[in-house]
């Protein structure tokens, strides 16, 4: 469950790290559940046969599936202003694919605020740097700066 704060608390948590998340397991079914829902089905990330002779060894999830798990891994530690009517995704200010994430391997997100900005009343945007990190392994999956625009009351 996301921490609930005071707006002025939100608005003083730059350089505040957040996490880590529980970890992940990456299985081929949520592999191919995203090469079906994007139609991304390059060898690599959906036939096992043939991506054991890749450099890689084995399957590997897509980019942006590792990128489109923020939210989830994100919902337990990222904290919320009171008053919270939506959040929404307002997009990324960079990303960078580090490593790939192969099949069966556990990932979870650490992330750092960088930024807490009233917009205008209401409005509030948070950018942070979210790294997804893989078990077991020296350099991230990904590296990605993120912004979320908070819509409270009052």
């Amino acid at each position: 469950m996301p921490q609930v704060v005071a707006k002025d608390e939100l608005l003083g948590m730059a350089g505040r790290e957040l996490g880590p998340s529980p970890w992940l397991r990456i299985d081929q079914a949520r592999i191919d559940l995203f090469a079906d829902a994007t139609g991304d089905h390059q060898y690599i990330h959906v036939d096992p046969e043939k991506a054991a002779q890749s450099p890689f060894g084995t399957t590997i999830a897509h980019g942006f599936l590792t990128l489109s798990l923020l939210p989830y891994l994100a919902q337990d530690h990222a904290p919320v202003p009171a008053g919270l009517k939506l959040a929404i995704n307002y997009g990324l200010n960079k990303v960078r694919f580090l490593q790939p994430v192969k099949t069966g391997s556990e990932v979870r997100l650490r992330s750092r605020i960088l930024e807490v900005a009233e917009k205008s009343p209401g409005r509030i945007l948070l950018t942070s740097e979210a790294t997804i990190e893989i078990k077991g392994e020296a350099r991230p999956a990904l590296i990605a700066e993120t912004l979320v625009l908070y819509l409270v009351e009052g």
